[in-house]
This record gives C-alpha cells, sequence and structure tokens, in this order.
C-alpha cells in the first residue's frame, strides 16, 4: 500500500521520487532476504519451467545476473547514501566485495576469462551493465577498489567487451565495456568500439524505434535508448561527440510517440520477448529528465512511468520467495524465454536509473497529468504510424486503452514467433492469451496443419497503412500455399477485419477476440442482435466484449480456458471457426466496453460494407457518415 501520498504534485498516481525509493528498497530488500554475508551470492530459488539454470554450470551465471541487475537499483540509492543497510547488509561494501570474488576460481560468481574474439554470451550481458553502474556511480562502485582488483577488472571484463557479440541491441554491452576502461585510461580497441557505434545508430528507424535485427519490440527502449542516452551523458558526449549527438538526436524524439503506447492510466502493454523485465519499459520516459528541455510534458512523463511501477508492485501475484515472478503480473511459463531466470527480472531496475536524476530535476517536479489524453474527444480513435518501423499505435478514449500492431516474420525454431510476437494486436487492457492445444486462440488465427495441429500465423509481412486499414499478408510456416491478405480498421469501440484466405486444399481455420481474464465470479456469456446480427458477448465485471461476424464465418463460441492467461487461471475468448477452400473473406467486428456502460444500439459503429467489383475494393459506410475504403 502506498503512504504518504502526494496528491497535489502527483494526482493521478500520489507518487513521487521518495516513493520511487521506496519501491526499489522494497525490491532490494527481497533480493537481500537470500544474503546473510558479504560472501553470499544473489541465489534465487529456480521458478519451475523451461528458466535456466538447467545445468549445474550455469548457476554462477544466474547468480551474476542478480548481482549486476540489482546494482541498477541499489546504485542510486547508494550515491545518495553510501552507508545504506539492506536486511543488515552493509550495501556498498556487499557489491565491492563480490565484485573481488568474481575474480577468484571457486567462488560462487567467479567469471573466467573470455577466449579471444568470441561471444562472451549471458556474461557478456551482464558484463555490460556492470560497465554502466561503474559509469553511473564511479564513487560507489569502482573509485573504493585496490587499484589491483581495478586492474584485474579491466583484463577480464575487456576479454568479453573486445570479443564477439550478436548482431542486436548486444552490441551496446561490449560498447559501455569499452567505452568506461578507455575513459578510466586503459587500451581497448578504438576501431571495434567506433564499428559497433556507426552499426548501432544504423539501426534507427525514426520515431523512437530502433530495428533491433531481427523485429521490433521493447528493446528498442530499454536497450537502444536507454543505453545510448545514458552513454552519450556519461561518456560519448567527451569522447564521441558526434556519435553522441546522434543518439540524442534519436532520444528527442521518445516524448513525441512512445508516450502514446500507454493507457491512459499509464499501463504498459504486454508485448514482445522479455517481457519479464515489465516496468522497465518506460525507463526512456523517465531519462528525458536529462533533456531538461521546456516543451517536454513531465508530468506525462513521470505518470506514466510511476503508473508502470503501480501496475506491477500493487498486483497481488507479482512477488513469489519475496522477488518478482518470471511472467507479467505472476508467473506465467508461456511468455518465458529460456535465456531468463530469477535473476533476470531486476532488469525492470532500469527504470529506477531515473534516480540519478536530483531532485531539483523537472521530471520529479512536474505536476502529474494525463498528456494527449486530455485532448482526445469521445466517441473517436487516435491512430500514430511510425511509417518506417511499420509500427501503428492506436488510442482508444472510451475505455483509455493503448493498442499496438507490427510485424514479425520468424521460424518456430526460435522464440520470436510465438505469442509474444504473432497475436494481430497487443491492447494494454487485454494483455495476451496463449494459444491452445484445442484451437483455443485470442486475437490470432490458427490453421489446422497436414500433421492435424493448430499451427498459429508466425510469418507476417507488412503490405500498407491507407486510409485507416493497417494491412499486412500472412502465411503457414508448415505450408505456404495457405495465405492471408489482412486488415483491420481502428474503431472507437473496435477493431473491423476485413480478411482474405487462401488455400488450395480444405483447412479448417479459427480466429479469436481478445480474451477476458476471470475477475469477479464467473464470465457472464450472451448473445445478443446488433442491428441484426448475432454477436456473442462476454463480461468479466471490468470489461465486455463482443464479436460478429459479417461475412464467411460458419460458426463462433465461447471457449473457456485454463492457464493459458496472464492474469488469471480461468478465462474465456470469443472464436469463430470455419472450413475454408479455395478464396474466402472473412468480416469481423471486435467491439469493446467497460462492463455496464454501453448501450448496444450504439455499439456497432458500422453502417454497411459493399464491395466494388469494378474497382475491386470494400467500402465500410460508417454510422457517422465516413466512408473507408479497402484495396488489397
Amino acid at each position: 500500500m502506498l503512504k504518504n501520498k502526494n496528491m497535489s504534485l502527483s494526482p493521478y498516481t500520489g507518487m513521487t521520487r521518495e516513493h520511487w525509493k521506496e519501491a526499489a528498497l522494497y525490491l532490494l530488500e527481497g533480493a537481500f532476504s537470500y544474503v546473510k554475508s558479504p560472501e553470499d551470492p544473489l541465489n534465487f530459488p529456480k521458478q519451475p519451467g523451461k528458466s535456466y539454470p538447467r545445468t549445474p554450470s550455469q548457476e554462477p551465471v544466474a547468480r551474476l545476473e542478480a548481482l549486476c541487475r540489482t546494482m541498477f537499483l541499489a546504485g542510486p540509492l547508494l550515491k545518495e547514501d553510501p552507508e545504506l543497510r539492506v536486511n543488515g547488509i552493509l550495501l556498498g561494501d556487499y557489491y565491492r566485495r563480490q565484485l573481488e570474488l568474481m575474480l577468484q576460481p571457486g567462488t560462487p560468481v567467479y567469471v573466467p576469462m573470455n577466449p579471444p574474439k568470441k561471444n562472451g554470451g549471458q556474461r557478456l550481458v551482464e558484463l555490460g551493465g556492470l560497465a554502466l553502474s561503474f559509469m553511473m556511480a564511479p564513487e560507489i562502485f569502482w573509485n573504493p577498489l585496490s587499484q589491483e582488483v581495478k586492474d584485474s577488472l579491466a583484463v577480464r571484463m575487456l576479454s568479453y567487451g573486445e570479443g564477439g557479440t550478436y548482431e542486436c541491441n548486444w552490441r551496446f554491452f561490449n560498447v559501455n565495456i569499452m567505452s568506461f576502461f578507455l575513459s578510466q585510461g586503459y587500451h581497448t580497441d578504438k576501431a571495434y568500439l567506433e564499428e559497433l557505434l556507426q552499426i548501432l545508430l544504423a539501426a534507427y528507424r525514426g520515431d523512437g524505434w530502433y530495428h533491433d535485427n531481427p523485429l521490433f519490440d521493447y528493446y528498442s527502449m530499454w536497450a537502444f535508448q536507454m543505453y545510448g542516452s545514458l552513454w552519450s551523458e556519461k561518456f560519448g558526449k567527451k569522447y564521441y561527440p558526434d556519435y553522441a549527438r546522434q543518439f540524442m538526436e534519436h532520444f528527442r524524439e521518445i516524448p513525441e510517440n512512445y508516450p502514446y503506447m500507454f493507457a491512459r492510466d499509464g499501463k504498459m502493454i504486454m508485448w514482445g520477448r522479455s517481457i519479464t523485465y515489465r516496468m522497465g519499459a518506460s525507463v526512456p520516459l523517465a531519462l528525458t529528465g536529462m533533456l531538461e528541455d521546456p516543451d517536454i510534458n513531465y508530468g506525462w512523463m513521470r505518470r506514466i512511468a510511476s503508473s508502470t511501477i503501480l501496475q506491477f508492485l500493487q498486483h497481488p501475484d507479482f512477488l513469489e520467495d519475496r522477488i518478482p515472478t518470471l511472467g507479467f503480473y505472476g508467473a506465467f511459463e508461456p511468455a518465458i524465454q529460456g535465456y531468463s531466470c530469477r535473476g533476470s527480472v531486476f532488469w525492470m531496475g532500469k527504470l529506477f536509473l531515473a534516480l540519478y536524476l536530483p531532485a531539483d530535476n523537472p521530471f520529479w517536479n512536474a505536476v502529474e497529468n494525463e498528456g494527449a489524453w486530455t485532448d482526445f474527444e469521445k466517441d473517436k480513435v487516435y491512430c500514430k504510424y511510425a511509417e518506417d518501423a511499420h509500427i501503428l499505435v492506436t488510442d482508444y478514449p472510451n475505455i483509455g486503452a493503448s493498442e499496438l500492431r507490427s510485424t514479425t516474420s520468424h521460424s518456430s525454431s526460435n522464440y520470436h514467433c510465438v505469442e509474444n510476437y504473432n497475436r494481430l494486436s497487443y491492447n494494454s487492457e487485454f494483455p495476451w492469451q496463449a494459444d491452445g492445444k484445442n484451437g483455443e486462440v485470442a486475437m490470432s488465427y490458427v490453421v489446422k496443419n497436414k500433421e492435424g495441429k493448430w499451427e498459429p500465423l508466425r510469418n507476417y509481412s507488412f503490405k500498407k497503412y491507407e486510409d485507416g486499414f493497417y494491412c499486412r499478408e500472412a502465411w503457414l510456416e508448415s505450408d505456404e500455399a495457405v495465405y492471408f491478405q489482412l486488415a483491420e480498421l481502428p474503431l472507437p469501440d473496435g477493431i473491423l477485419r476485413i480478411d482474405k484466405v487462401s488455400s488450395p486444399s480444405p483447412v479448417e481455420v479459427r480466429m479469436g477476440h481478445y480474451a477476458l481474464p476471470e475477475k469477479q465470479g464467473k464470465i457472464r456469456e450472451s448473445v445478443i442482435r446488433l442491428d441484426g446480427k448475432e454477436t456473442y458477448v462476454i463480461d468479466n465485471g471490468i470489461y465486455r466484449l463482443g464479436m460478429t461476424t459479417w461475412e464467411g464465418w460458419k460458426q463462433m463460441e465461447f471457449v473457456h480456458a485454463e492457464g493459458l492467461h496472464p492474469d488469471s487461471r480461468n478465462s474465456v475468448v470469443i472464436d469463430a471457426s470455419d472450413r475454408c477452400e479455395g478464396e474466402k473473406v472473412y468480416i469481423t467486428l471486435q467491439l469493446w466496453s467497460k462492463s455496464g456502460s454501453k448501450d448496444d444500439d450504439a455499439w456497432n459503429p458500422v453502417s454497411k460494407i459493399c464491395f466494388d467489383k469494378s474497382r475491386k475494393q470494400f467500402e465500410v459506410v460508417l454510422k457517422d457518415g465516413n466512408v473507408k475504403r479497402l484495396k488489397w
């Protein structure tokens, strides 16, 4: 429970900088409940499932993750109070002792030398984060070390920093390591450093988005934008001013675009891999305080960032064993990648790097507000399109929801092909539900493949964004002859889908609305008629979802699921199904409203849908008189 709320400075969350410090300390207290002395590693219980460590050899790396990532939380607190104790442990002494133990063979956190030019793997990630903590708080983590330890750390960490890396945000880990030690007078490979900086800058696609190869997700924000801006402030402006200028130019585009991806109440969308990092996604909004730009609405930036903290810290399932679960709200196996361990979650501590901003920074002192949401009109829909990234962000004033659409194309052999990426859209109010073995599907298509299994769409290609329609094509990985042309039109209270499916042989196809979790007793199910069309409706006491099939679908049904939703054990989704052969058009209206707040007569905004054969285009006539046209 949040205590001593400041409703004059923060009328929406009540949170101030002091509350942020309390939240950081709260997370650290849970982590350090596993530590009895400065010699003890941060050794957390493994969550059952696919996460690591799966073998004894992985245990030192898991401990290293916990050590380096909790430093994101500890650094700002120690900078203000170097004598801070957590659960009786003198925090600064603990981290400095663990840095010494990293160099000693046989200790629980020992880090071996990295072979020349080899990719340092997960250790590279963590040492890149450690280098950032050195940059941000050298007087805590670096300066007090003996010269012998400093020199040994330099040799050890540079063996990783100057080694191989992956062709994605990982390059920043190498950059951070080389940059810090260069700033301390150590010799490093400047040519390699500059090469990586140029490649990282070339990944920028405008509107705040970096391409993380192979796709877009929150790594644009909690890696590219965060590391790029802090590197520029702490190192780049002095040593590489031209690169720093470019990173900061990209960073300045954040306030114009990224805040729209958060709901009116500040909630973030569940989207992309590593979603277990949760609130870390809002770190660029907080770090805009470095710009001290009077044109930035800092009250909105802090309202969002504080809200994402509360979104998780106030959820009853967030903690287990006193540390955050691997999942979104609680533990949720479908959202987890095998590279994560219990310590991985403290990547969310990146948000608390904002505490390095001094107390008089405008980020902390602007009055909270709702930003653009105060200008949005009821019964309208607002879209922001990132042209080069092909990302569409939609805001729905009627329920205060934000929604995202992007394009991905990947094989089932990697973790980019699953529900983290392959939903048709992602909504702040309706977290994605995992697919079930029996064809249970939410906000996506599944097709029964030749092996008799329900296979989701994994391969999407962007086509165009035109007259409000976001258009993609997709194909079945196991049978590319099963081909989809997808078009969706955001409406004030939902989505109109006009999709065409092509298959040379008969296939069973299913498509679902968003799913609702069971929150206030059993979910109510009903069938009503909207303008003469049968509409299936579910209501969980918070939201009501309705789905109308205008054309193509054979039937709809209420589908109950267990263990597939991130916010409740039980959930319900409305699915449509059909058997398709040749070419067939499916027109579907997916609606939502707050529970008990919508007049059914006004819920459906569509008057009629016509197909103009001569122009080979659809015309959608809305009840407000607007006409939208779609041509595949």
